[in-house]
């Protein structure tokens, strides 16, 4: 994981619903956030956050859901205008993984993989689970690192 900045630039937090519509929820927030924040709606970056938010959320309720439990998103703007995407899910049992599989699942870490400039996972004591990533500069179709 890489290190935390001693003092973020904005920070934002919400708990959702484990829910369709929390999801699109968590979606529809950020992008607001991110408004807020100076990022224009229509520019590829605000795009391909609300892209790795859906992901993420969906993700979370997807395979992280335990009833009557929701997932927490985070969005922290750090230096650099670089943003930090954070889904908080009560099971930290079940662990993403990239397939790379074009099937019906399983193609949502792909995307966010695509779109973020890293991404990860790490243990939420007592037993969830936090998969972050973190979105800059973006140029669809232009990565030089080889993902």
């Amino acid at each position: 994981m890489p290190p935390q900045p001693a003092t973020p630039a904005a920070q934002f937090t919400q708990l959702l619903s484990a829910t369709r519509r929390g999801a699109r929820l968590a979606r529809l927030l950020t992008v607001e956030q991110i408004a807020e924040w100076g990022w224009p709606r229509d520019s590829e970056r605000a795009e391909a956050v609300a892209v790795v938010v859906a992901e993420l959320a969906a993700n979370a309720i997807v395979h992280g859901r335990l009833p009557g439990r929701g997932f927490r998103l985070s969005l922290v703007l750090l230096p650099g205008s670089r943003l930090r995407i954070e889904v908080t899910d009560p099971r930290g049992d079940v662990l993403p993984s990239v397939s790379g599989v074009a099937d019906e699942g399983g193609r949502g870490l792909v995307i966010v993989d695509a779109l973020a400039a890293e991404w990860g996972v790490r243990p939420y004591p007592p037993s969830g689970k936090t998969v972050w990533a973190e979105v800059g500069s973006v140029r669809l179709g232009s990565r030089t690192d080889g993902r």
